[in-house]
């Protein structure tokens, strides 16, 4: 057992993965969400700051139609200036046309996303499940075919907000086709921050029961109920290594209005400090971030460890 000033005691456990990856999405998930608009500049400066903070991804933004999300419309700018930095730099297209748009400003790293339900899929991005399906398959085989790195995002898996409990049957079913697209990293989505642990663990089972290997999996938590770190934990004793949080816990998802903040990269990296599973991320650095983030957004963050360390 060991203990720096500012990191909490280290205990391992040989059961769980020794390191993890996190995707520190503040700047694209995080962002979309906030009241306060950044201007290029200070997005900018986020990022760099979190590069330098040693996240190995960070996603920097989401070609989308500046109607759909306000936030983003300046993404091209934000990409041109930081494709160049020591970490991904992957951003998020939504259709064909983000898609070209993003192959464009030079993007080779790229996520994309269906919703698991039919509600959500309407209400986010205004097609239905089988137009969206069709679309995000002929993007990711064009990506595949390009040499682009390509990330699949499946929203609402643990819960809907209009539609309530969601099939597991569909998770598997678009995970599995993705797959067959060429979609190797699949991230899932806890839109609403609704899913508890003993769910998080049977959805994990049964993918990997489908023939996807876990750490080709990741976890995308938002923390609405307070049960995020809960989360995370679960899916470490199954064996997943990576995790999507945002820097201070900003944003949500401006399509679910009972989402709230995605789970705080600072709390992440506490816990699994302690719990001694290497990052490779400077939690000071991040705590330091927070703070200015918190001074930028004019508004509290909502990270207890951030809050804590910077009393």
């Amino acid at each position: 057992m060991s203990r720096d000033d500012s990191l909490p005691m280290r205990v391992a456990d040989s059961a769980l993965p020794a390191d993890v990856e996190i995707w520190d999405v503040a700047p694209r998930d995080g962002l979309q969400s906030e009241a306060t608009r950044l201007d290029v500049a200070h997005k900018v400066e986020l990022i760099e700051r979190l590069v330098r903070a040693g996240f190995p991804v960070v996603e920097v933004g989401s070609f989308v139609r500046a109607e759909r999300v306000p936030q983003m419309a300046d993404s091209a700018d934000v990409f041109a200036r930081v494709k160049d930095l020591p970490a991904r730099t992957p951003v998020l297209v939504p259709n064909a046309t983000g898609f070209e748009h993003a192959r464009a400003a030079g993007a080779d790293d790229i996520a994309v996303f269906l919703s698991v339900t039919e509600t959500f899929s309407r209400e986010n991005l205004g097609a239905s499940r089988a137009r969206m399906e069709e679309e995000v398959r002929c993007i990711a085989r064009r990506a595949v075919a390009d040499g682009v790195r390509v990330r699949g995002y499946l929203s609402m898996v643990f819960g809907d907000p209009w539609e309530g409990a969601v099939a597991d049957g569909e998770v598997v079913r678009l995970a599995t086709e993705m797959r067959t697209w060429g979609i190797r990293e699949l991230s899932l989505g806890d839109t609403i921050g609704v899913a508890t642990p003993g769910q998080v663990k049977h959805i994990v089972r049964l993918l990997a029961g489908s023939g996807i290997a876990v750490t080709d999996v990741a976890l995308h938590l938002h923390d609405t109920y307070g049960t995020a770190l809960a989360n995370v934990y679960a899916g470490l004793e199954e064996g997943v290594r990576t995790f999507d949080a945002a820097t201070g816990g900003v944003g949500g998802c401006p399509f679910a209005k009972s989402a709230t903040g995605n789970l705080a990269a600072d709390d992440l990296i506490w816990m699994l400090e302690g719990l001694g599973i290497r990052t490779g991320v400077d939690l000071d650095a991040v705590v330091e971030t927070s703070a200015w983030l918190s001074a930028v957004l004019q508004r509290p963050i909502t990270s207890r460890v951030a809050t804590a360390l910077t009393r």
